[in-house]
């Protein structure tokens, strides 16, 4: 199994005008990725996991691993609103080749701590890859409580169990999970690099953003890991200006701005969605988003490296 660390966006899922996936742009999408220096890919939220059938999201599942095969490890969302469905989509994951699995709790059931251990320990024990137990509560499920996190270790390991916790105020649970556990929990974040700076300062061992920014996300990782505070924040603030753009309206905010740059980089052909959704990228937000972007590449331009970024349109 490949080491789960470093920059491992999530895969956005392309679509056909009749919203089934356009694998074309899906592997064009992962090659991209690859060329950008990442170590690995996710499937998550912003992969449209909830709103695809379980076909399809075995069929996207499959061919990630496949085009990724070499490159980089695989980790796959495999959260689902029953332990049965998640343990279907674990023991896919183990088959077709996946390094390792990420889990929401349900969404749509608030679990007592107890259920929510169960939930988690029946797919630590009968799926047969590392486990990352995502907490998604800063926008969707709930939180998961720090005693539970520290038990999973404690009973699993680092090397089984890994954590992803969104829950606000993201740096202080970092610091909490890390403190809990005396540096032993292997923790990655997912604030898009809204609070990388911050993150990576408390210890964690990666990050898992969307693809939309990921050129400025991977020259920020390394400029963290160089120690370069200048680059990092000349990078590092234009970018949290970006996500918090999206961050306005939730999970589809980042759907729509992710689509609509996906489409303008030449990796899309559309910038659909799967229906029905509550946000669309209005026009003055969008010309927000263009002034962020030319203040992003300027600011990647800051002590060398474009990573592929167009200086002229900062995509």
């Amino acid at each position: 199994m490949r080491e789960i660390a470093g920059v491992l966006p999530v895969v956005h899922t392309p679509l056909h005008q009749d919203e089934s996936i356009d694998f074309e742009s899906l592997r064009r999408q992962i090659d991209w990725a690859f060329e950008q220096g990442i170590q690995g890919l996710c499937t998550g939220m912003v992969s449209e996991l909830l709103r695809l059938s379980v076909t399809e999201r075995c069929h996207l599942s499959e061919a990630i691993v496949t085009w990724a095969r070499g490159r980089g490890a695989v980790v796959l969302g495999i959260g689902a609103e029953s332990t049965r469905q998640a343990l279907e989509y674990g023991r896919q994951a183990a088959a077709i080749g996946a390094d390792a699995v990420m889990a929401i709790p349900p969404v749509t059931t608030a679990l007592s701590e107890v259920q929510l251990e169960k939930y988690f320990r029946t797919l630590a024990e009968e799926v047969n890859l590392p486990l990352i137990v995502q907490d998604a509560s800063s926008y969707v499920g709930q939180e998961i409580p720090l005693p539970l996190c520290v038990r999973l270790l404690d009973e699993y390991g680092s090397q089984k169990v890994l954590f992803k916790p969104e829950a606000s105020p993201i740096g202080p649970r970092l610091s909490q999970l890390r403190d809990a556990t005396d540096g032993r929990a292997q923790i990655l974040e997912g604030s898009g690099g809204m609070f990388l700076i911050d993150s990576f300062r408390r210890g964690i061992v990666g990050t898992i953003p969307g693809m939309e920014f990921l050129p400025a996300v991977v020259d920020l990782w390394r400029a963290l890991q160089q120690g370069n505070d200048e680059r990092a924040y000349a990078i590092g603030l234009p970018l949290s200006a970006l996500v918090a753009l999206q961050l306005q309206a939730g999970l589809d905010g980042f759907l729509a701005v992710e689509k609509y740059l996906m489409v303008q980089r030449g990796l899309f052909d559309r910038d659909l969605r799967r229906t029905p959704w509550s946000w669309e990228l209005d026009e003055e937000t969008r010309l927000e988003l263009e002034r962020l972007l030319k203040l992003l590449e300027a600011g990647r331009e800051h002590g060398g490296g474009t990573g592929g970024l167009d200086a002229a349109t900062g995509i």
